[in-house]
């Protein structure tokens, strides 16, 4: 019975997991250009003091859930987007911003 159960269980995941959608670079990069780009510059250097470089890979260390976090919530001079761009959309941006260091 042990043996049925655990194949089910692996296939729920499998199922599950692949229900979730990964992050979508060329819609972040739409998102950035219309959201970003003034502050952070079309090539992610920062066009002025203290705006991260994302070009710098030591500025993407961080985890996609801390990014999420600061874009969402906003960091110092930095604008909160909470209400103008979904979590989905916010991962859609990492997921370009990691393109930088590409």
């Amino acid at each position: 019975m042990t043996r049925m159960l655990a194949p089910a269980g692996v296939l729920a995941v499998a199922i599950w997991a692949a229900g979730a959608q990964a992050a979508d670079p060329a819609n972040g990069r739409r998102l950035y250009e219309t959201h970003c780009v003034t502050c952070h510059g079309a090539d992610g250097r920062g066009v002025m003091p203290g705006v991260p470089d994302f070009t710098r890979p030591e500025t993407l260390m961080r985890t996609d859930r801390r990014l999420l976090s600061a874009i969402r919530d906003g960091t110092g001079a930095g604008p909160a987007f909470f209400g103008i761009l979904s979590e989905a959309e916010i991962l859609d941006v990492i997921a370009y911003l990691r393109t930088f260091t590409q």
